[in-house]
C-alpha cells in the first residue's frame, strides 16, 4: 500500500512539476482596423479568443485601429511596458516599428504577420492565401456568364498581386475565355471606396465580384446589381445571401495556439512560417447552395490536389500579361518569388503598380 501511495504521490509531484515549466503567456495584439464582425481584422480576434482558450494564457490585450507608422512603434512599446511577453504585430505596415521596439525588449517574443524582416526574439508568420484564392477563381470562372470578373483590391503589394494571379489561374483554368478586371482602392478599410470600386467593375459587365479588402461592401454591391460575390477573410455569406458563393478564410486560432505553447514552454524560435491549407490556417468557406453540384465536384478535386503538393498553384507555363512564359512549363516558382511577385498574369487587365 505504502508503494502504490509512493507511486501516485511521485506521479502527483511529477505532473505539478511539469506544469510549473510551463510559462504563463500574457499576449498583446496590435490591429490595423476595428474588431468589428467581419474581415480582417475580426479574423485575428477569433485568433485571439482560441488562444486565450489555453491553460497557461493568461487573458490577452488587444489595441484596434493603429495607424502603420510612428504611432504603430509608441503603442507597441506601451504593450511592452504592460508585462506582455508575446505580442502580435498583425499587419505589414507594423514590421520596421515592431524590429525597432523588439532591439529594446529582447526577454518579449514577437510575432509579425505577413512582413519579411526577423531577429533574435522576432518571427513572421502568415499563410499561403493563394491557395484557396485559387480555388475560388475555379468558383467563379464556372459561374461569370460574361466571362468578365471584378476584382477590388487593396495595395499594388506582393501579397495582393499574388492573389490576384492565383485567382485568375483558377479562372482561366476552367475558364480561358474568362478575363478578370483589377480595381485598386490604396485602403484597406473603406467601405465607401469599396462598394464604389465594385461598382465601377460592375458598369464594366462584371458579374462575379471578389476582393482583397476587409469589408463586405464589394458583396453587398454585387448582390443589389444581380451579380454573385466572393469574399475574404472571414465567411461573409450573411453580408449578401443572395450573391455569395465562397470566401478565402483564414482560421488564425491553428497558429496564434501554437506560437502560445512554444513561448510558454520555451522552444519558441525565431522563424518565418509560411503556412499552407494542410495545417488549418487558411481554407475555402463553404461553398453555398449558389454553386451547382458539378463545380462544388470540381472543387473539391482540385482542393485536395492543393492540399497533398500536386497542385501547386504557380507551376508553369505561366504567361504574364504581355504574353511572355515568366515561369517555364514543368518548373514551379520559389517562395522567394511568390514572395517578390510583382506582375500580373494573363487573363488580368489593370496595372500591378
Amino acid at each position: 500500500m505504502k508503494k502504490i501511495l509512493l507511486a501516485l504521490l511521485t506521479a502527483v509531484l511529477f505532473t505539478a512539476g511539469a506544469y510549473a515549466k510551463d510559462k504563463q503567456i500574457k499576449a498583446g495584439f496590435i490591429y490595423v482596423g476595428p474588431v468589428g464582425d467581419a474581415g480582417w481584422t475580426y479574423a485575428h480576434d477569433q485568433g485571439r479568443l482560441e488562444m486565450e482558450k489555453l491553460p497557461y494564457v493568461d487573458k490577452s490585450t488587444y489595441i484596434e485601429s493603429v495607424p502603420e507608422g510612428a504611432d504603430a512603434t509608441r503603442i507597441i512599446t506601451g504593450l511592452a511596458k504592460k508585462g506582455h511577453n508575446l505580442i502580435f504585430t498583425t499587419s505589414f505596415g507594423y514590421m520596421d516599428p515592431t524590429i525597432e521596439v523588439a532591439k529594446r525588449n529582447k526577454d518579449i517574443i514577437f510575432m509579425h504577420c505577413s512582413g519579411y524582416k526577423t531577429a533574435e526574439n522576432v518571427g513572421t508568420y502568415f499563410g499561403r492565401m493563394y491557395q484557396p484564392r485559387y480555388l475560388s477563381g475555379v468558383v467563379a470562372g464556372k459561374m461569370t456568364k460574361s466571362n468578365t470578373i471584378g476584382y477590388v483590391a487593396a495595395f499594388p503589394i506582393p501579397e495582393v498581386i499574388r492573389g490576384i494571379n492565383a485567382f485568375t489561374l483558377g479562372v482561366k483554368s476552367v475558364n480561358p475565355a474568362a478575363t478578370v478586371k483589377v480595381v485598386w482602392t490604396h485602403t484597406w478599410f473603406d467601405p465607401g471606396k469599396e462598394r464604389e470600386a465594385a461598382e465601377s467593375v460592375l458598369d464594366a459587365g462584371a458579374d462575379v465580384i471578389t476582393m482583397h479588402q476587409d469589408t463586405p461592401a464589394p458583396l453587398q454591391a454585387a448582390e443589389k446589381r444581380g451579380a454573385y460575390a466572393i469574399g475574404y477573410n472571414v465567411d461573409m455569406k450573411k453580408f449578401a445571401p443572395k450573391a455569395y458563393l465562397t470566401s478565402p478564410v483564414w482560421n488564425w486560432g491553428a497558429l496564434y495556439k501554437v506560437v502560445a505553447e512554444q513561448v510558454s514552454k520555451g522552444t519558441w524560435k525565431s522563424e518565418q512560417i509560411w503556412w499552407g491549407m494542410e495545417h488549418g490556417l487558411i481554407d475555402l468557406a463553404p461553398l453555398s447552395d449558389l454553386v451547382p453540384a458539378d463545380v462544388k465536384k470540381i472543387v473539391e478535386e482540385r482542393k485536395a490536389a492543393v492540399k497533398n503538393g500536386t497542385n501547386k498553384v504557380f507551376t508553369g507555363p505561366i504567361k504574364d500579361q504581355s504574353g511572355k512564359i515568366v515561369v517555364p512549363a514543368g518548373k514551379t516558382m520559389t517562395d522567394a518569388e511568390m514572395l517578390s511577385m510583382n506582375f500580373f498574369v494573363e487573363g488580368v487587365q489593370g496595372s500591378p503598380k
